[in-house]
């Protein structure tokens, strides 16, 4: 584990983090890049380094970025997420987790856990968040039994309808106090 750095993301681990996030919707997902939904990745600078309340962490192994993870000051957008969703938490002072990826041959060495702490961490630090949300899809080996060692589930949405199995969490926020991880 030592030889991994989990830290803020700077200017020059732009283009590895793209890297890290494009690969996984293509080679992890199976769905591809999606305007849509992934713009924030296309142009990471604006989304997350320019912007005031939006931050991106990296973890690097050897010079080389391996994972991410990103938080923005928005909540769930209605549609494609049900109106209660984007009611309970509101842009102003909901924190959504991001882009928690870590590529497969880095697996297993706590490196998620690690990105998602450093997250955790800056919104119990920061007064404007009162809520720290995400969603998943539990079709992803591991994901929802991961998130639920963080947080709890708010609403399943899972079901044939469209393909996803989207879960939405909520992690409580422990302001003072340490999280796992």
């Amino acid at each position: 584990m030592t030889d991994y750095l989990v830290r803020e993301a700077g200017p020059a681990d732009l283009a590895g983090a793209r890297s890290v996030m494009l690969d996984t919707f293509y080679q992890v997902f199976g769905i591809g890049y999606r305007p849509e939904y992934h713009q924030d990745v296309i142009d990471p600078d604006t989304a997350y380094l320019r912007h005031p309340r939006h931050r991106l962490w990296v973890a690097e192994h050897e010079g080389v970025i391996v994972g991410t993870t990103a938080i923005r000051a928005q909540g769930p957008a209605h549609p494609p997420h049900p109106a209660e969703l984007a009611r309970r938490y509101p842009d102003a002072t909901t924190a959504q987790l991001f882009r928690v990826y870590v590529r497969p041959e880095h697996h297993r060495r706590g490196l998620a856990t690690r990105l998602v702490a450093a997250a955790v961490e800056y919104v119990c630090a920061t007064s404007d968040f009162e809520r720290l949300y995400l969603h998943t899809d539990a079709r992803t080996p591991g994901a929802l039994e991961f998130w639920l060692t963080f947080g709890h589930i708010v609403h399943d949405a899972r079901g044939p309808h469209d393909g996803f199995q989207t879960v939405h969490l909520e992690i409580p926020l422990r302001r003072g106090a340490v999280h796992p991880g």
